[in-house]
């Protein structure tokens, strides 16, 4: 080959933008957060990108990093499992849309490593590799239905998604044995997200009060302390489930009220005219 050709080749070869091979993105979620992405992360985030527990909940104070710790597992999963679905749900498209974005900014950051995706949405994308990530709204379980073989399963403000959505969701797990991750401020004492956490089933549990944030200051929390409702601080910042506004009848009230020493006065199967 003539030198000039070489020369020529050997700069357009340079100028080439090299793509994401599955050997080039790390296995190990921590390293890849923070030698493509580069963020460190929280010692429980660290945590939580180390594991691989199939279900996760994450009780969480606002600002604490959930979100973002979800968009990079997120991203992750597509870009280490080709053909692989991940879903991010959320009780609104806003609220699904920013999750999202959160995913596609990261992809963003490894523009002079990756592609430009196959289709590029505001709600979803999907990657040369065959993975997609889709952002739902979950106003509604028919929005949802239709879905199956996911690998990751992202349920945002999880403490506010209606019950009939989640029993909806979970048979997308059933033939891949996918990842489910719930992730929420708490938002009283109700709801599947409420009954998971206080439940006896297995999950990878984080709880993660704005104490223990290191973005969010001492001062901020004293300031937030004096312009809120008690029950709502401690809400919002200390993951704490309270009762809901318009309960007439608190949660430790209903539970006091009943004794399994009580019997019932119908029996629930008990054959119709029987006494």
């Amino acid at each position: 080959m003539p030198r000039a050709t070489l020369a020529r080749e050997v700069a357009r070869l340079k100028a080439r933008k090299p793509s994401v091979r599955r050997s080039a993105v790390p296995p190990d979620r921590v390293e890849f957060a923070r030698r493509l992405l580069g963020i460190e992360p929280d010692d429980w985030q660290a945590d939580f990108l180390i594991s691989d527990a199939t279900r996760v909940l994450m009780n969480c104070s606002r600002q604490s990093g959930k979100s973002t710790v979800a968009a990079i597992r997120a991203l992750h999963e597509a870009l280490t499992k080709p053909g692989s679905l991940t879903l991010v749900l959320a009780p609104a498209e806003r609220q699904a849309q920013e999750l999202f974005s959160k995913v596609a900014g990261f992809y963003g950051q490894l523009a002079q490593r990756a592609p430009s995706p196959d289709s590029d949405r505001k709600t979803g994308m999907a990657l040369a590799n065959g993975s997609r990530i889709e952002a739902l709204p979950g106003s509604s379980d028919r929005t949802v239905r239709g879905f199956s073989g996911v690998s990751l399963l992202i349920v945002d403000e999880a403490a506010r998604v209606l019950d009939d959505l989640y029993f909806a969701i979970r048979p997308m797990l059933a033939v891949s044995r996918g990842t489910l991750m719930m992730l929420s401020t708490p938002y009283g004492k109700r709801g599947v997200f409420y009954e998971a956490w206080t439940g006896a089933e297995e999950w990878d549990r984080y709880e993660v009060p704005a104490t223990e944030c290191p973005r969010i200051s001492a001062a901020f929390l004293a300031e937030e302390r004096r312009s809120l409702p008690e029950w709502v601080f401690r809400q919002e910042y200390l993951c704490s489930f309270e009762e809901t506004e318009d309960a007439v009848f608190t949660t430790e009230m209903v539970d006091g009220a009943v004794s399994p020493d009580v019997k019932p006065l119908f029996e629930a199967n008990a054959p119709r005219g029987a006494a």
